[in-house]
């Protein structure tokens, strides 16, 4: 390395996060062939250009549990990277996501006189507001992937561009949403109705055999009706198949197509989580389903700021698409939400045009070139 040389150190600790960061590292190359990137991340950060100096495949938890199981793992990482940013030229350090690590490592660059983008906000909108005071003293700049956030940054002095929602880059591109006719996949039905269940096993084994009612009271209502379930690479078809009736409901399991099944549907009930925005972009009218253990469900309204829970609801900053949260979440109620839907053509259509107005709020595609742009800028290039 050249003695002006600096590198940018990336720092991703989850599936998302390797595939946000390697669109960016994309972008960095694409804008500065010269520049040098350094990562803890996974496959899609190597293929993309970084060197990686920490895997973090085996990084990823979900839980209190699985948190002390990979506690040895973070605290190794930890004192990598540490030592990474106090001893070799990093110019800047590109924060994806994964708060705890990740503020952590914050405040070692700023000790170290090294500049500190974070692009992926913690939702510090949904809980712990207070940590924008800590995050301001830490970060020098904040890339936001949704417009509300801005002001809450600004506020605490803190600089916060919106950059734009990443799921734009891959589902943005054309003006509109457009429809594929349904038989183009060999999808048919009157209505044809997407079950996304999530991609966790606890929420899809607590949420699909909900589904699973909601769409036997719907074919009792429309004969003609036809189910897709949309199957996330993380579930095992096998035990899906456990839980779906023996005969007597057209659900068809669809793996691989998430995307082509929601521009095929006319109706999607879906997991609260990031597939409400695909959902959304998509222009598809949707109820929401959130469940999880009495206790977490406890702890986590005790803490949370905010009205709603779906994202397009955040977004949209009114009751757009209807919540069904924990009790509430059953399949007589996520029945009769849809049949509303399907019947009910002004709500239908006013549905249709709030979700336009979400992909809107939701910027244009070019979110990783934006955050290129303002790593070089602060990388002084």
């Amino acid at each position: 390395m050249s003695a002006g040389k600096k590198d940018i150190l990336i720092v991703a600790g989850e599936a998302s996060g390797d595939l946000h960061g390697a669109r960016v590292v994309e972008s960095l190359l694409r804008m500065e062939p010269a520049v040098s990137v350094r990562a803890m991340g996974g496959e899609l950060l190597r293929r993309a250009g970084a060197e990686i100096v920490v895997d973090s495949s085996r990084l990823a938890v979900v839980g209190i549990t699985e948190v002390l199981g990979r506690f040895g793992d973070l605290a190794r990482a930890y004192r990598d990277l540490k030592r990474l940013i106090r001893k070799e030229q990093i110019g800047l350090l590109l924060l994806i996501d994964f708060p705890d690590f990740n503020l952590r490592l914050a405040r070692v660059a700023r000790q170290a006189g090294v500049p500190v983008l974070y692009y992926v906000s913690p939702q510090v909108w949904a809980w712990r507001s207070g940590r924008t005071k800590v995050i301001a003293r830490r970060v020098d700049r904040m890339a936001v992937i949704f417009p509300f956030e801005v002001p809450l940054y600004r506020e605490a002095g803190l600089e916060a561009e919106f950059v734009g929602h990443p799921l734009m880059d891959t589902l943005g591109a054309e003006e509109s949403p457009a429809r594929i006719p349904p038989e183009e996949e060999g999808f048919r039905g009157e209505p044809l109705v997407a079950l996304l269940p999530g991609s966790r096993h606890p929420e899809v084994f607590s949420l699909l055999p909900e589904m699973i009612r909601a769409a036997q009271i719907i074919t009792g209502k429309k004969a003609g009706a036809r189910f897709l379930l949309a199957l996330a690479p993380t579930i095992d078809e096998e035990e899906i198949k456990k839980v779906l009736p023996p005969s007597g409901l057209r659900i068809e399991v669809v793996r691989g197509k998430t995307d082509r099944v929601l521009r095929a549907a006319d109706l999607v009930l879906v997991a609260s989580g990031t597939a409400t925005l695909e959902t959304a972009i998509r222009g598809k009218p949707m109820v929401i389903a959130y469940r999880v253990s009495p206790l977490s469900y406890w702890v986590g309204r005790a803490m949370i700021r905010v009205k709603w829970i779906g994202l397009v609801n955040l977004v949209a900053e009114r009751s757009l698409v209807p919540e069904l949260i924990q009790k509430e979440a059953t399949g007589e109620k996520m029945a009769a939400e849809a049949l509303r839907i399907l019947e009910d053509e002004p709500y239908r259509k006013a549905m249709i045009q709030g979700l336009a107005e979400v992909r809107q709020k939701l910027g244009s595609p070019g979110a990783s070139e934006r955050v290129a742009r303002m790593a070089l800028e602060m990388l002084g290039r």
